[in-house]
């Protein structure tokens, strides 16, 4: 092929992480609403967990990934097996499957996932206010859980719930403000600015 042709493939592709923000944002708002002691777990988080915390982030991942955007793929790809797994921790022992998981695992659980969710938060330091609001206030809600998993302090257990409600509402407000400022071709919520 010659030097002097070149091929340029010009990305028309819609932006994935809307959806994965709302995926996350809603789910996370609504798991949290029981943690925090208002409603009992039931079917409708465990299918927001499946389809829209789990599955559409998992769609969005794989979207930011053919956009090369690396930080977008790692995030909503992990953060959506994150909610199908832990859909599968709360339902195997309820059909008889698996015994309930120890104590002591999920504190390693939470743990871990406080963990990587740390480092990504140190990631968002180059990218947008909104992202680092995401991340800071997800950080805090797995370490929260992972210290009422191994006190088994109720206490601790609301206050991640009402932690966690600002979390996903944070989300949801990213997602939404980056679909209404592409809808309007300009700033009607602004995201903070990008990080040079």
């Amino acid at each position: 092929m010659s030097a002097d042709i070149e091929r340029i493939i010009k990305d028309t592709t819609g932006n994935p992480a809307p959806l994965g923000l709302l995926g996350f944002g809603m789910t996370t708002v609504l798991l949290n609403i029981h943690n925090a002691g208002i409603f009992k777990m039931g079917a409708m988080i465990l299918a927001m967990g499946i389809f829209y915390g789990g599955l559409a982030q998992i769609i969005a991942g794989i979207e930011e990934w053919k956009k090369n955007n690396t930080f977008g793929a790692t995030a909503f790809t992990s953060y959506g097996l994150f909610w199908l797994s832990l859909v599968t921790l709360l339902l195997m022992p309820k059909l008889g499957w698996w015994d309930a998981t120890e104590t002591s695992a999920m504190v390693a659980y939470f743990f871990m996932w406080g963990l990587f969710t740390l480092i990504m938060f140190i990631g968002t330091f180059k990218l947008n206010r909104a992202l680092q609001v995401v991340f800071g206030t997800l950080t805090l809600l797995f370490f929260l859980l992972a210290i009422r998993d191994a006190t088994g302090s109720a206490i601790v257990g609301i206050i991640a719930g009402y932690e966690g409600i600002i979390c996903g509402l944070s989300a949801i407000y990213a997602g939404l403000a980056q679909v209404l400022n592409d809808v309007n071709g300009k700033v009607v919520w602004p995201i903070g600015p990008v990080a040079k």
